[in-house]
């Protein structure tokens, strides 16, 4: 019972942390591939949980959530955490993966800012693939503070197991935005 009554403080605890920074919702649209996402708390220090989906038209898919913690290290905002993921390759057994990684967003100005990202899972933290490998990076224009709009260049990619195929979910140049709330 106590045990119990810990974890479900704790979830509460960190829940109530989580709803009270902005929430966003974004997509990216590559030639051959698509990121659809959400975030609580991924713009402002302190912990952040965010959502995501991606899908390749000739690779499959991948889903999954994020817990991290932002850092404001001066204007520059760095980020620590992990994911899980559920992946579905189009040639491969489907899994997932735990990778971990973090990222970095550094203003230029009022408007503009330039971030990147990367993740990394090896087979000890994945099932059904021999590791995951994620990374994005580009600029981003913020016209107001409810809207933002992304140039910028992704690869995320399950390296093939048991003789299957490596999957190439993205590789390339996308654009994207989102709106925060």
């Amino acid at each position: 019972m106590k045990k119990t009554l810990v974890a479900c403080s704790a979830a509460a605890l960190l829940m109530t942390t989580v709803s009270a920074h902005a929430i966003g919702v974004n997509a990216q649209i590559g030639q051959h591939y698509t990121n659809l996402g959400v975030g609580f708390g991924t713009t402002t220090p302190g912990l952040a949980l965010s959502g995501n989906w991606a899908h390749s038209d000739n690779d499959g898919d991948v889903a999954g959530v994020g817990l991290g913690y932002n850092i404001a290290l001066g204007p520059v905002m760095a980020t620590v955490g992990g994911k899980a993921l559920y992946t579905h390759p189009k040639d491969g057994d489907e899994g997932y993966a735990v990778p971990v990684g973090g990222g970095l967003q550094l203003p230029l100005g009022r408007y503009v800012s330039l971030y990147g990202e990367g993740y990394y899972a090896p087979d000890s933290l994945s099932s059904g693939i021999n590791n995951y490998k994620e990374a994005n990076g580009g600029v981003r224009f913020t016209p107001i503070s409810l809207v933002t709009v992304d140039v910028g260049y992704r690869y995320q990619a399950l390296e093939g197991k048991d003789g299957h195929r490596d999957n190439i979910i993205a590789d390339g140049a996308y654009i994207g935005g989102a709106v925060n709330f």
